[in-house]
């Protein structure tokens, strides 16, 4: 609700001694939510996720890719839902799995196409 899952929250404040004792410092770091609501406060929670990540001294992966903001836009473009500091998702409450937008799922694989492109710069 408007933040990560509470089990989320639980593994990242499990992770103040990693802090203390820098040990994910210049780690790459990157986040995505899904909500069912359109905007569904993603926002917050890409941001508390890259607040995290700026704690322990990591690298923030962005999406890195052009909204699909035009009247002719889908829900099945590529970032159909305008993200630029993480991947956004939107799909129906009383969906299952099997039912997130081709859009989102199209967006997620190139996200992570991304991810391990600038991780193989870091290796």
């Amino acid at each position: 609700m408007g933040n990560v899952s509470w089990q989320f929250k639980k593994f990242a404040d499990a992770t103040s001694k990693i802090w203390y004792t820098r040990g994910w410092q210049n780690k790459l770091f990157a986040g995505f939510t899904n909500s069912a609501s359109p905007v569904g406060d993603k926002g917050l929670t890409l941001s508390w996720l890259q607040t995290l990540a700026a704690q322990h001294g990591g690298l923030w992966i962005s999406l890195g890719m052009l909204p699909s903001n035009t009247k002719a836009a889908k829900n099945t473009d590529l970032n159909a839902l305008g993200g630029s500091t993480g991947l956004l998702v939107q799909s129906p409450s009383d969906a299952s799995v099997d039912e997130i937008p081709q859009g989102g799922l199209d967006t997620a694989a190139a996200f992570g196409t991304r991810i391990a492109d600038i991780t193989k710069k870091f290796v």
